[in-house]
């Protein structure tokens, strides 16, 4: 196997080629395009909309990854392909020595993902190329702040989290795509992985889950609702409750207000996170904190405020991220192992809920 190693000129920004077309791929185009601190090098993705594009965005264009990888030189990836194709990609843009963003999830299988960390820890041993996998909303300012409240002591130890992703997703939803309302679709594989994250961004590592699912709204072959417990390895417990099929407002997407697309609750809050010092309510960030924490008691109140913050579409903290990244500036925040623990999380859901008990998740991966 032979490693390319590429170094960027101190002078130049990072040109980046994205792999795929389709809705993401077209979201990376245009931050890419507003962006100063990077380039638009190429568009990959044989369909003639695609191509048509690249025509209009005055970038190559080329039909497959190989063809860009043999015909121009490029500093980063950013792989928004199908889940089936991230892996094979990936081991490509890796053994040309090519930074890459790999879209979530990081593979579609635990085993095709192990061949990819493999793959990663082989050709680091002769380059410093990276993987980074694109869980954006690790990239949020209100998770990266609430994460530093929780790691900084600001609510004592963790006890209990609670969380809920509940809307409604329209009928032409699923007539865009029927595979939605059959196994392999539906919401614990589509959206619970978002979700996991953010859970372990806040409480850690997740070591077992139990599962409840309906199909009772749609009656699709799939699950429309999902009842989650957790445990996670330093002893806090969490519940989640996820429905796409609900006329609630409780979901991250539309109390966020990070993605306009969605109608916005700013009000609302879809985690609650309470440790033995305080709670903390996201994304309002409502902190509720006893003042004399040796004479804490429910009959006592609270001093309460309001955590201020800056808030910042993650998709362009992602790829201002990658672009460090790129230049060896910094290390990926979202790992290959990160994807795969988020994935082994996820499928155990789907085990669960199968099963209607618990189910035991591995240690997770450790560098």
């Amino acid at each position: 196997m032979t490693i390319t190693s590429k170094s960027i000129p101190n002078s130049a920004v990072p040109n980046i080629a994205v792999i795929g077309a389709g809705l993401i791929g077209r979201q990376h185009i245009d931050y890419i395009n507003n962006s100063s601190g990077c380039g638009l090098a190429a568009i990959v993705d044989p369909t003639p909309s695609a191509k048509e594009l690249a025509c209009n965005r005055g970038v190559d264009y080329f039909r497959t990854l190989e063809e860009l990888i043999a015909q121009k030189n490029i500093d980063g990836v950013i792989l928004a392909t199908p889940n089936h194709l991230h892996v094979e990609q990936a081991i490509a843009c890796l053994e040309a020595g090519i930074c890459t963003l790999i879209e979530k999830p990081v593979s579609h299988t635990i085993a095709e993902g192990l061949k990819l960390l493999t793959a990663e820890k082989e050709v680091q041993k002769e380059s410093d190329v990276k993987l980074l996998v694109g869980h954006h909303r690790a990239h949020s300012p209100i998770m990266l702040q609430a994460q530093q409240l929780i790691q900084e002591g600001t609510l004592g130890d963790v006890v209990a989290i609670s969380g809920s992703a509940m809307f409604y997703k329209p009928d032409d939803y699923f007539e865009a795509a029927p595979w939605r309302t059959q196994v392999g679709g539906g919401p614990i594989l589509i959206n619970m992985i978002h979700e996991i994250h953010n859970f372990r961004m806040l409480c850690g590592e997740i070591v077992a889950v139990q599962a409840f699912s309906s199909n009772q709204t749609r009656k699709f072959d799939v699950e429309d609702t999902v009842a989650v417990n957790f445990r996670f390895e330093n002893g806090a417990l969490g519940t989640f409750v996820l429905s796409d099929t609900t006329a609630s407002a409780k979901s991250w997407e539309q109390t966020s207000l990070e993605n306009p697309s969605y109608a916005a609750y700013p009000k609302e809050n879809c985690y609650h996170v309470a440790g033995t010092f305080g709670s903390l309510d996201i994304p309002t960030m409502q902190l509720k904190t006893y003042t004399n924490k040796a004479d804490r008691s429910w009959w006592k109140s609270f001093d309460e405020g309001t955590v201020n913050l800056e808030r910042q579409d993650p998709l362009i903290g992602q790829l201002e991220h990658f672009c460090k990244v790129i230049v060896g500036e910094a290390e990926p925040l979202v790992s290959v192992m990160d994807g795969l623990q988020n994935l082994k999380v996820t499928e155990a859901i789907v085990e669960a809920a199968k099963q209607g008990g618990m189910v035991e998740i591995s240690p997770a991966l450790k560098d």
